[in-house]
């Protein structure tokens, strides 16, 4: 294999392992209580929601951090589809007999675009949920997204840098 299909095939991981990521941030970052939260506000039940009681999150912020989480997932997936889209036209372009290094590249362009503007709206979201919480709260929020930003395991929680437990 030559050196510029490896870098290729490097680069074409890494960003397929963004997108992925930030498909999973969605579901997985402790910035709400996921599907409960939905339930939630449909119900009206009282779901016990881990991520509300690390923060010691208020009826009302628990509301409202829900409300937001919900509105972002929903925008969300719009985008996210698109971004999975470019990846597959991606892979058939690879795939071809003989791949448009143009062609590539415009792709790669398009798939970057979409998650930079996930990351703005990951941004947008966080920032929003940061206003409605006391500094204490926000303190948590950021110390426990710290512990889960890992990276397989290869982050600051591995190196033993830092001072949460992971969020569960």
């Amino acid at each position: 294999m030559s050196r510029s299909t490896r870098t290729l095939l490097i680069v074409l991981s890494v960003a397929l392992n963004i997108a992925f990521v930030a498909v999973w941030a969605l579901h997985r970052l402790p910035i709400g209580c996921g599907h409960h939260a939905s339930r939630r506000l449909v119900r009206g039940a009282d779901f016990a929601c881990p991520f509300h009681e690390r923060i010691r999150a208020t009826p009302a912020q628990r509301q409202e951090i829900d409300r937001r989480l919900e509105a972002f997932r929903k925008a969300s997936i719009p985008l996210c589809m698109e971004v999975n889209k470019h990846r597959l036209e991606l892979i058939d372009l690879l795939a071809a007999p003989e791949p448009d290094r143009t062609a590539i590249a415009a792709k790669q362009r398009q798939i970057a675009h979409g998650q930079s503007q996930m990351q703005e709206r990951v941004i947008a979201n966080l920032l929003e949920m940061k206003a409605a919480l006391t500094p204490e709260q926000q303190k948590t929020l950021f110390d426990t997204i710290r512990a889960r930003s890992d990276c397989a395991g290869h982050g600051p929680m591995a190196m033993g840098m830092g001072t949460n437990p992971p969020y569960r």
